[in-house]
C-alpha cells in the first residue's frame, strides 16, 4: 500500500513539473509571437510614404540616324571691291546695302587727264592708220620699200595699242559690279584719294549660301554628294534651312582627322547672312526603331544607368478583390543606353514596350517605394528642343 502511495505522489508531482514547463514554454512562444505581431504593427505604422512623380509608357518611335557639327556661312559669290589704281573719287554711284546687277557703275576715279590723253592716242592711232594706207597702196605700185612698209604697218599697231591700253586705265578708273548681288558698306565719298587695293565696300550675292562644316574621319562613309542636311542658327529660333551636300574634300586634314564637307542651302529670303555660324545636320543611313524615353528618366551610378519602372505587385494583385486598386510599386532596372537627339535617349536594353517609368521625381525613390503618378507638369521631351527667351 505504502508503494502505491508513493507511486501515485510521485505522478502527480511529475504531472505537476510538466503543467508547470507548459506553462512556461507557452508564455515565451506568447510573448515571442505578441513581439513579432508588435513589431509588424511598428514597421507597418512606418511603412515608406508614396512618393508623387510623373511617368510615361514607353514605346517604339522612329529614329533618323543625324551627324551634328557646327560650319559658317559664305555666299555663292562674294568679293570686296577695291581699285586697281591710284586716284581721286569723283562720282559715288551707289549707296550702302544697294542691290546691283553686274557691270552696274560703283564707283568713278577722276580720269580727265587720261581722257585727254586718250584722244591725243586716237588722234595719233588715225594719223598711223591713213600713213599705213598710203604707204600700202605705193607698195602695191612698188613705189616704196619694203621697209617703208613694214614700219607704217607697226607704226599703226603701236598706235592701236596704246589707245587700248588708255582705254583699259579708264576703265580701271570706273569701278563697276563684277556680278549681281547686295553691297556692304559704302564709306567713300566724292575728294577721297584711294590707293591700290585699299576697300571700298564688298558684294555679296547671298540668295544662296554654302555651309562649310567639318566632320570625323569615321563618319566619312556616312555622308554623300546630294545628301540632305538641315541649318539651323540661332539668328531665327525653331527655322530650318535645308540644302544637300555639294563637295566633299578630297584629303582629311592631318592635324584633326576631321573631313571638310561643303554644303548648298537657299537663301533668297535674305535671312541668313555669309559669316554666319550655324548648326548643321545631316541625316545618315535608314531610319531606325527605339524605345525612347526623356533623358530626365535616367539615373547615373557607379554601377550604370538606371530607370525606376512603376509595376503593381503581383501578390498584392492576386489577392485584391474586384475594383480594388492595387498601389504601384517603384522597381529599379539597370538599361543599356543608345544614341540621343534633343530631349531623348533611346533604350536598347533593360525595358520592355508598354512599361510605365518615372520622369522625374527619382532622387527620392528606392525599390519598393509607393508610387503616386501625377502627369499635370511633364519634362520637356523635344527632337529637336529650340532655347526660349524669357
Amino acid at each position: 500500500m505504502m508503494a502505491d502511495g508513493k507511486m501515485t505522489t510521485m505522478k502527480k508531482r511529475m504531472l505537476v513539473m510538466l503543467i508547470a514547463v507548459g506553462v512556461v514554454f507557452g508564455g515565451i512562444v506568447g510573448y515571442q509571437a505578441f513581439n513579432a505581431y508588435m513589431m509588424q504593427q511598428y514597421f507597418s505604422a512606418n511603412a515608406q510614404p508614396p512618393a508623387t512623380v510623373t511617368a510615361m509608357q514607353a514605346n517604339f518611335q522612329p529614329w533618323q540616324p543625324i551627324l551634328r557639327a557646327v560650319g559658317s556661312l559664305r555666299a555663292v559669290q562674294g568679293v570686296q571691291i577695291s581699285s586697281e589704281v591710284a586716284g581721286m573719287v569723283s562720282v559715288v554711284h551707289v549707296h550702302s546695302g544697294q542691290r546691283v546687277k553686274a557691270g552696274d557703275m560703283l564707283i568713278e576715279l577722276n580720269h580727265a587727264d587720261d581722257v585727254a590723253e586718250l584722244r591725243s592716242l586716237q588722234a595719233d592711232a588715225t594719223l598711223a592708220k591713213l600713213n599705213f594706207k598710203r604707204d600700202a597702196g605705193q607698195f602695191a605700185a612698188q613705189a616704196v620699200s619694203q621697209a617703208q612698209f613694214d614700219s607704217s604697218k607697226a607704226a599703226l599697231a603701236r598706235s592701236l595699242a596704246a589707245v587700248a591700253r588708255q582705254k583699259a586705265l579708264i576703265a580701271k578708273k570706273r569701278i563697276r559690279a563684277p556680278f549681281a548681288g547686295r553691297l556692304g558698306i559704302v564709306a567713300l565719298n566724292p575728294g577721297q584719294y584711294v590707293n591700290p587695293a585699299d576697300a571700298i565696300t564688298t558684294l555679296q550675292n547671298s540668295d544662296a549660301l554654302f555651309v562649310d562644316f567639318y566632320l570625323p574621319q569615321k563618319d566619312i562613309g556616312a555622308v554623300a554628294k546630294a545628301q540632305t542636311i538641315r541649318v539651323v542658327s540661332d539668328a531665327w529660333p525653331g527655322k530650318q534651312f535645308t540644302g544637300k551636300i555639294t563637295a566633299i574634300s578630297s584629303v582629311v586634314d592631318s592635324s584633326t582627322r576631321n573631313v571638310r564637307i561643303e554644303g548648298r542651302i537657299d537663301n533668297r529670303d535674305g535671312r541668313l547672312y555669309p559669316g554666319m555660324f550655324a548648326s548643321v545636320e545631316v541625316e545618315s543611313g535608314k531610319a531606325k526603331h527605339y524605345l525612347t524615353l526623356p533623358q530626365t528618366a535616367i539615373a547615373y551610378n557607379a554601377y550604370g544607368a538606371t530607370v525606376f519602372i512603376a509595376k503593381r505587385q503581383a501578390a498584392a494583385a492576386k489577392g485584391a478583390v474586384a475594383g480594388e486598386k492595387v498601389p504601384l510599386l517603384a522597381q529599379q532596372s539597370f538599361v543599356k543606353l543608345g544614341p540621343t537627339r534633343g530631349d531623348q535617349v533611346a533604350i536598347l536594353s533593360g525595358v520592355e514596350e508598354g512599361d510605365w517609368l518615372v520622369t522625374s521625381g527619382q532622387m527620392k525613390l528606392k525599390n519598393g517605394t509607393p508610387l503616386v503618378i501625377d502627369n499635370r507638369v511633364q519634362p520637356a521631351n523635344e527632337i529637336s528642343p529650340a532655347p526660349q527667351e524669357r
